[in-house]
């Protein structure tokens, strides 16, 4: 009100015309200056309720998070099953999610709907079967035949000419084979057409026994146990092969080794393309290393390892437990050889494995679920005896392979 008399007042006095318009330009500004404060200050309170929309959804999905980790399960109902054919004598396996089922007479690959993929016929007297991803192999040992199958059918049949004593397989398809061949024993690595990439041959003078054979994911690198006894005292050797441009200047492609007196190393694994693992009976040994794999962390055990259990995050040793508090217990490690967490069990297991942050225990005729801290999430009896257990793709949903059916089941 006061600016209107001013201006009134220069006009009537004969103020000059351009203290007028400069008078009328700030009164200009300031009116924009207002509006672009109260723009601001709108914007500012739309972001501000945004703000806290967010942290509340935020805030109610982390309660939610936390109230399904630390749920307790009880009991388990059938979503969904379908009718499955099953011949007797038989064992399942987990096939990247699909179920493998095989005999001394032949294989077959189903989907969980009950789809048979693929059977191949053969006889074998001692099937070995390994698996990697969407790969697998299987031989019978002392055979000479390698079968070679991804979830559509078969890849390949590789004739190897000599007694085949061990194989692995990468997630390419490669197969690394321990072959017995009179008095040395070879190991070999074959592609999916049967040819051989590379050989090299050991004597039982010179290196050993050959225990065990690993091939890492990417077909690289290959790792072989030997047991060596000399005048009464035993020794393991555990040898790296690299196949890749860094082993081609090695004789026979040996990049590192390591000795270990008074044990015996009868199991070997790859957990990712940069660790790997030897289990003996009196040690655990990780090595680091994509190319060439160098010790990384020992372990010295004190029970006599039962089964042994991995992922690419975790490995699981099984032992009796000599306390009495279970009757099994399971040392639980990671991939820098820590031991993160023993679980304690009494459950007669046929199969243990790793879901995200769970370790699933069963046999047929029960499971027992705990979470990495040692919560005990579900334990309960199946209401028919079952021959595998598999995770998908959902929280604490699982299939259940029986003999005559293919269950969904979701624990409640």
């Amino acid at each position: 009100m006061m600016a209107e008399v001013v201006y009134r007042f220069w006009k009537e006095h004969g103020y000059q015309m351009s203290n007028i318009r400069e008078y009328e330009r700030k009164k200009e500004n300031d009116k924009n200056n207002d509006f672009r404060k109260k723009i601001i200050q709108h914007r500012f309170r739309v972001l501000y309720r945004t703000a806290l929309v967010l942290l509340l959804i935020a805030g109610i999905a982390l309660l939610l998070y936390v109230q399904m980790k630390n749920r307790i399960y009880t009991d388990y109902q059938v979503v969904s099953s379908v009718e499955r054919n099953h011949a007797e004598n038989t064992t399942c396996m987990n096939y990247n999610g699909n179920i493998l089922t095989y005999s001394k007479d032949g294989a077959n690959c189903s989907d969980v709907k009950g789809t048979v993929l693929w059977n191949q016929t053969y006889e074998m007297q001692a099937p070995m079967v390994t698996i990697n991803k969407n790969i697998v192999a299987m031989a019978d040992y002392n055979g000479r035949t390698i079968y070679i199958m991804n979830q559509t059918g078969m890849l390949g049949e590789i004739e190897t000419g000599m007694p085949i004593r061990s194989i692995s397989v990468s997630e390419s398809g490669i197969v690394a084979a321990v072959l017995d061949d009179a008095s040395v024993n070879a190991i070999y690595l074959y592609d999916t057409a049967g040819e051989t990439i590379a050989y090299f041959k050991t004597t039982m003078r010179k290196s050993g026994y050959p225990l065990a054979v690993a091939i890492s994911d990417n077909s690289e690198v290959v790792a072989v146990s030997y047991l060596y006894a000399d005048s009464g005292l035993i020794t393991s050797n555990v040898a790296f092969y690299n196949f890749g441009s860094v082993g081609q200047n090695e004789g026979d492609r040996y990049v590192s080794g390591y000795s270990y007196e008074d044990a015996v190393v009868p199991e070997l694994g790859f957990m990712n393309n940069t660790t790997s693992f030897a289990v003996a009976d009196n040690r655990l040994v990780l090595y680091k290393g994509k190319e060439i794999p160098k010790s990384n962390a020992e372990v010295l055990l004190e029970h006599e390892v039962q089964s042994v259990y991995y992922n690419e995050n975790y490995i699981g040793l099984v032992y009796m437990n000599t306390d009495g508090k279970s009757k099994y217990a399971m040392d639980i490690y990671d991939t820098a050889g820590k031991l993160i967490h023993t679980q304690l069990f009494d459950l007669d297991y046929t199969d243990i494995y790793f879901n995200e942050d769970c370790i699933v225990i069963y046999n047929d005729t029960e499971c027992a679920i705990y979470n990495l801290k040692g919560i005990e999430k579900y334990k309960g009896n199946f209401k028919n005896a079952i021959t595998l257990l598999m995770p998908t793709k959902q929280n604490y949903r699982y299939t259940a392979v029986t003999s005559d059916a293919i269950k969904e089941i979701e624990l409640k």
